[in-house]
């Protein structure tokens, strides 16, 4: 919790509310729920920020548990190839804090909040997170080839994100809908010149 959490909550009549939220929903490490709960999902919004606090929010997705939980205050998601931008992996080169934003929209719509420091981790650099030759082979494997490098989170906070606010969305199942006209899809905003 930060200086700024508890001066609003005291401004604002909330620290009862929150501390009970501090003792009863926050821990340092992730539980076998949440671990099931991270297994399960395909898609993890990030947050981070570089030296300076400019933050950059971004989405990364894959096929359910592509984000790989490696014990109770670790886990590893791949980075594939993108824009080139690097503006994600650029804030954790300058600063490791990251916040992870897992959500079920479409069955429990509860979410997962996971705070803690990132660094990235190059293929050859895997097993120092103590990952085996198998289980590397077998990440490798799943990824087939999409995963460029992986950032690896060490936990510091898990809590819940209650589904108060969470919209109710429907899993498609049918891929044969409207495809998106390919003058949208990477300049979607037309800000091309």
């Amino acid at each position: 919790m930060s200086k700024g959490e508890r001066e609003l909550q005291r401004q604002y009549g909330t620290k009862r509310r929150a501390d009970a939220f501090y003792n009863n929903q926050m821990i340092d490490f992730l539980n076998p729920r949440m671990k099931d709960f991270i297994a399960a999902r395909d898609l993890l919004f990030i947050s981070t920020s570089d030296a300076a606090g400019n933050c950059d929010a971004s989405l990364r997705a894959g096929h359910p548990g592509f984000v790989r939980v490696l014990g109770d205050r670790t886990l590893i998601y791949p980075e594939y190839r993108g824009n080139g931008v690097m503006a994600s992996m650029g804030n954790i080169l300058e600063n490791p804090h990251i916040g992870l934003m897992f959500i079920d929209f479409t069955e429990d719509q509860i979410g997962l909040h996971i705070n803690g420091a990132a660094h990235i981790v190059e293929h050859d650099a895997l097993h120092t997170l103590g990952l085996t030759e198998e289980n590397i082979r077998l990440m490798q494997e799943i990824e087939q080839g999409r995963a460029e490098r992986w950032v690896a989170i060490d936990v510091h906070e898990a809590y819940i994100h209650c589904s108060k606010h969470i919209p109710v969305m429907k899993k498609q199942t049918d891929s044969s809908g409207p495809e998106t006209p390919k003058k949208h899809r990477g300049d979607y905003f037309d800000v091309k010149k």
